[in-house]
């Protein structure tokens, strides 16, 4: 069902210094800031040979990186998202298998554009998991 890693998400309390340093030290391809505000963040994605990183920072104060920020303040990973071919058809078979679909089963569109769901991270050995259709 899945297929290739889409990214790795980190959460950072400093968008700009986790940018740099990725940009500077570790002399990585990072791209601008991108606003989405229908997920409450803001991200930057890091650009690898093989796969992205996505830095990710709260936007507002609803954002559900605050929550995580507070328990983890120096950031940390915070969830690995896999690509799927047909989303819908992932999630109807995860939904039959048991696995638990967050928020409204419904994908919403999610920074490269594409629709995403995430899975509750308690069905995936405490790790949030992210679908985007390929």
């Amino acid at each position: 069902m899945i297929g290739r890693l889409n990214h790795v998400a980190i959460a950072v309390p400093d968008l700009d210094a986790a940018a740099a340093q990725y940009r500077d030290t570790l002399g990585a391809e990072v791209g601008p800031p991108q606003p989405e505000p229908d997920h409450g963040v803001t991200v930057v994605f890091i650009t690898l040979p093989n796969t992205k990183i996505e830095l990710l920072h709260p936007l507002g104060a609803d954002s559900p990186i605050n929550g995580f920020l507070e328990k983890n303040p120096s950031g940390g990973i915070h969830h690995i998202c896999y690509e799927v071919d047909d989303i819908l058809a992932a999630r109807d078979a995860l939904k039959a298998s048991g696995a638990r679909v967050l928020g409204s089963g419904e994908p919403k569109i999610g920074a490269h554009g594409k629709p995403v769901l995430f899975l509750h991270p308690k069905d995936f050995t405490g790790t949030l998991v992210e679908l985007e259709q390929a």
